[in-house]
């Protein structure tokens, strides 16, 4: 922001990537710091008249309007052409242009490429809108900030009060602002009455933050004197300067920076591109290859790219995109059911690649409420209750003295539940109050019963509420059991109740406190706030009934009653609990290999509690300060590298460079990050992904957008979340669970394990595919296979058994393995190619073959009379071709029987596929551990698919595909057994002799 005094905050923007870092530097800003006076001198603004308007009319037109800049967005249609016209589809459109020019020269030759050129270009554009559909989810961040901004806004101008429109409220404007309202722009605070304002969507502080013109802090964020833009004021009145308008505020440096930040490609977007690049230069390899090969041999040019089409088609699996696909959505579909609702398909996969994730704390690993955990009265520190379905241990409650501390704690409380929750758990009900005060409401309303009942025993007469001067609240009741007395009751920081305190009660007696007491005080005070809990005290009187007797009116204004000399009862320390099932999820994440961090703007302490507490820091493991207080040295003598955790405060990290950042990353394996800006979030996750991480980040505030943005995966709260979080985020948490966050894990390796197993069971089909082509060429025998054929097997008979590996369940060792290497394990590498190609796919492509010369033998022509017959079989003049027993055959007897070797060919792929997806199942498993369940129903239809297009009538005319006799299928039988049990025997040996790798090679591996 680097503003002050005077700052103009006007003129034109920088290059993007000079203002991104700009934006990423902390908020520099002291207008906090200033007196009133010069503060009225540098915006040139009386402090009690405000701005001229002809003054206002000057700053607008210098500065423009208070709104948010949308940032540039790409047109749908060059999103739509980048579906269309990138990947494999680049590939198909050569082929499809080529098929249009061939049919054009000689169209009364080569009707079918037309057709075939008319079959490719609707494949292309059917696969391209299918993926535009589904990725047609433009990030929205900006809308969700606007919706942030207010309508209308108070402002004084010539001494006059005028409600305008809030986009004209411009730098150095006197606004007034009350309870209810939204912030209209960044305020210094000039004056307040009880102002409390909610800073939640911008610090993540659940409790709303008192309002006052005194300068208290240093850092922006947490002084009392700025009030910030879209922030809501909860209670009372304020007036203040504007200081920033629109982008300029810091509420619009977070908007710009979460839309404009560069989004890195997903993991696996990486990998279909680096396969699409292997298929791809395959297939202009080979294709230009025989181009010029059929060129030499003496073919025309026209037949060469009839032979290149062909090529290129055979390699390209035009229905491999549409599989990921679709099994991208099954997958995000399962993970719903779990909780996890996934915005971007390509998210389901980084999650299981994650290697570190940066959790928000609030709400994410906590309970996300405020709740009592320890009391300390009786000199005994007391542990209550804090799971989150009331099923821990209790503790005595027989004790007079909490009895005293429990009506205090329900009496000097102004919360109150919402009506129509009784048939709900205490602790699951809605109030009406500050976080501090439900927690004490639930506590009494379990432990005690119905405070609204003892609230109407001991009806209040008078109340002195919290401010941050006292810091403590009083109120005065009328008693239930002294029918003409009233009793005092105090709660408020423990040093202040103290301090106003002579006695304390202890076992229901009243005993003088004396120092004894007090170090008693002190001693348990350190501890419950050790723990990272918030400690409040408690004490009452009970008021004279001859001094004050029932109707004496109490002035809380000049205090007519005394606020000294009480009776101290106890204290009560409360904290948001983790969730029950995070300490396990953490503890599957460290076995995953995963990295957990975490991220919060709350105090370290309490960060520090929490993390130990959910296993984020784990037992054993110290930290810098933890090995300075056990040896009782100096912090400067400790090495740093001999801590495995460490708790970083954000104003550390604001002076860090990040090398030393990187260092820190690096040498310790349990990290959180306490008092962070959203800036500060944003690069922890860049110093992260430095590293090579694959980085998800959880968030619900407005203020974790930029890394939630950034992250490979953000994964934002369903609940607590806010608009602009959930649209920044790929991800949402329906529950809010870090345990959710597992399960995705999980379903993230899963799907990349079975898109493997669907790539090697797509992919060995292409030998079989190609081959044709390529003794076609080199041995000139009629074509045993054609393209219209092979796009039936890739757009049609392969598509279900495909899908129907992403149904496969989890091998057991999932969540025990690191997460894998970008660099090095990839979807498609060079032991899946052998296999595919190599092995299986050479003897499916042997099985075609036997098919084809079975059954051009049976029609006469034995394989040594095919070589070298091709220009006779295809030449439409020739209609007295003889046979290898002498017989003739026409143009159009010789094209039947062509196209039912054709159709053959292609039901034999279908059966050697078969074998092919039965092996494709498991990695090291037989199929006889493993069982078969959902693979049938892809068999089947894989079959009947087959089945329909040889015998249904018209195919012979719509796909040149003919009827064949039964046997001819069992053509291809053997080599379908011969492929199941050489997988099996290659599983055995890799199962029993692990060495056997360098004999064997592993498919999926």
């Amino acid at each position: 922001m680097g503003r002050g005094c005077g700052a103009e905050n006007g003129g034109k923007r920088k290059r993007k990537d000079r203002d991104l870092d700009e934006l990423k530097k902390e908020v520099a800003l002291d207008d906090h710091k200033v007196s009133l006076d010069d503060l009225g001198k540098c915006y040139g603004v009386d402090l009690a008249r405000g701005l001229t308007n002809a003054r206002a009319v000057e700053i607008l037109a210098r500065d423009g309007p208070n709104a948010l800049t949308p940032p540039p967005t790409t047109p749908e249609w060059v999103k739509f052409c980048r579906q269309l016209f990138g990947g494999f589809s680049i590939l198909l459109w050569i082929g499809a242009i080529l098929c249009f020019l061939a049919f054009s020269i000689q169209c009364t030759m080569l009707s079918s490429s037309l057709y075939l050129g008319v079959v490719l270009a609707a494949v292309v554009i059917i696969t391209g809108c299918f993926s535009y559909f589904q990725e047609a989810k433009s990030s929205r961040i900006m809308d969700s900030f606007k919706k942030m901004v207010p309508q209308q806004a108070m402002v004084i101008r010539e001494g006059e009060k005028m409600q305008i429109n809030a986009e004209l409220v411009v730098q150095g404007d006197l606004v007034e602002i009350k309870g209810g309202d939204r912030i209209p722009a960044d305020l210094r605070v000039i004056s307040s009455s009880g102002c409390k304002v909610d800073n939640s969507s911008l610090t993540g502080e659940s409790e709303p933050q008192t309002r006052s013109p005194e300068f208290t802090h240093d850092n922006p964020l947490e002084t009392r004197n700025i009030c910030f833009f879209s922030t809501n004021c909860v209670e009372g009145t304020a007036r203040g300067i504007v200081i920033a308008t629109g982008d300029r505020t810091v509420m619009g440096r977070i908007a710009t920076l979460a839309s404009e930040l560069e989004v890195r490609r997903t993991p696996i977007n990486i990998e279909i591109e680096h396969f699409i690049h292997i298929i791809t230069g395959v297939a202009v390899f080979l294709g230009v290859s025989f181009f010029v090969l059929s060129l030499i041999l003496g073919y025309t040019w026209l037949e060469a790219v009839i032979f290149l089409i062909g090529i290129i088609v055979a390699n390209v699996p035009e229905g491999l995109l549409a599989t990921v696909t679709v099994c991208l959505t099954l997958t995000a579909k399962r993970m719903a059911k779990k909780n996890c609702l996934v915005k971007n398909l390509e998210a389901v996969e980084t999650l299981g690649s994650t290697s570190t994730i940066c959790s928000d704390k609030t709400g994410t690993l906590t309970q996300n409420r405020m709740t009592v955990a320890h009391m300390w009265f009786d000199n005994q520190i007391h542990e209550a209750d804090t799971t989150e379905d009331q099923t821990g241990l209790g503790f005595d409650k027989s004790s007079a003295t909490w009895s005293a501390l429990s009506r205090v704690a329900a009496l000097c409380n102004r919360a109150d539940f919402k009506a129509g929750q009784e048939h709900l758990p205490v602790p699951m009900r809605d109030t009406a109050g500050d976080a501090s005060e439900s927690a004490l409401l639930k506590c009494i309303e379990v432990c005690c019963g119905s405070v609204r009942d003892m609230r109407t025993r001991n009806p209040k007469v008078a109340e002195i509420p919290f401010n941050s001067t006292n810091k403590y609240q009083l109120s005065i009741h009328e008693v239930e059991d002294n029918p003409s007395g009233h009793i005092l009751v105090m709660k408020g920081a423990p040093e202040r109740i103290l301090d106003r305190c002579s006695t304390i009660m202890i076992h229901g007696q009243e005993q003088p406190l004396d120092e004894n007491w007090r170090d008693a005080f002190q001693n348990a005070y350190m501890e419950l706030g050790g723990l990272g809990e918030r400690v409040l005290g408690f004490c009452h009187l009970n008021l004279s009934s001859t001094q004050y007797p029932r109707g004496f009116t109490f002035d809380c204004d000049d205090m007519n009653f005394p606020t000294e000399q009480l009776c101290f009862l106890g204290l009560i320390s409360m904290i948001d609990p983790p969730r029950a099932a995070v300490p396990d999820a953490v503890g599957k994440c460290r076995s995953a290999g995963i990295k957990v961090i975490m991220v919060t703007g709350d105090h370290p302490i309490t960060a520090k509690a929490i993390a130990k507490g959910v296993g984020i820091i784990s037992e054993g493991n110290e930290t810098v300060e933890d090995i300075a207080e056990r040896l009782n040295i100096p912090l400067s003598q400790v090495n740093p590298r001999d801590a495995k955790a460490c708790v970083v405060h954000g104003s550390d990290l604001k002076d860090m460079s990040s090398e030393y950042l990187d260092d820190l990353l690096r040498n310790h394996t349990e990290i959180v990050f306490a008092r962070t800006s959203p800036q500060q979030k944003l690069i922890i996750v860049e110093g992260c992904q430095r590293q090579g991480a694959i980085v998800a980040v959880t968030g619900d505030g407005v203020n974790d957008s930029p890394a939630l943005k950034k992250a490979d995966i953000g994964v934002a709260m369903g609940i607590a979340g806010s608009d602009v979080s959930k649209q920044a985020a790929d991800m949402i948490l329906l529950d809010d669970n870090f345990a959710s966050i597992v399960t995705g894990v999980e379903e993230g390796r899963l799907i990349f394990d079975n898109l493997k197993k669907s790539i090697a069971y797509t992919l060995t089909s292409n030998i079989p595919e190609i081959s044709p082509f390529l003794l076609f060429i080199i041995a000139s025998v009629p074509l045993p296979l054609g393209t219209v054929t092979i796009l039936c097997i890739d757009l049609g008979t392969d598509m279900v058994p495909a899908i129907s590996l992403a149904y496969e369940t989890a091998e057991s060792d999932i969540m025990k393995r690191q997460p894998r290497n970008p660099k090095t394990d990839k979807l498609v590498n060079e032991r899946l190619i052998s296999m595919a190609y190599g092995q299986i796919g050479m003897i499916q492509a042997l099985a075609g073959f036997f098919t084809y010369f079975v059954i051009l033998a049976e029609n006469g022509f034995l394989p040594k009379s095919l070589v070298g017959i091709r220009i006779n079989w295809d030449d439409r003049r020739v209609n007295d071709l003889e046979d290898s027993y002498g017989q003739q055959w026409t143009y159009e007897q010789r094209k039947i029987v062509e196209f039912t070797c054709h159709t053959a060919f292609f039901v034999s792929i279908v059966v050697v596929q078969w074998a092919d997806l039965i092996i494709c199942k498991t990695r090291r498993n037989s199929l006889f551990q493993q069982g078969m369940k959902i693979l049938i129903f892809g068999l089947f239809v894989e079959t009947a698919l087959a089945a329909f297009l040889s015998y249904c009538p018209g195919m012979d005319i719509a796909l040149r595909m003919y009827p064949l006799r039964i046997l001819w299928w069992f053509c291809a039988f053997p080599y379908s057994l011969l492929i199941f049990v050489y997988d099996e025997i290659r599983k055995l040996i890799l199962r029993r002799s692990p060495g056997g790798k360098h004999l064997l090679k592993r498919k999926q591996d």
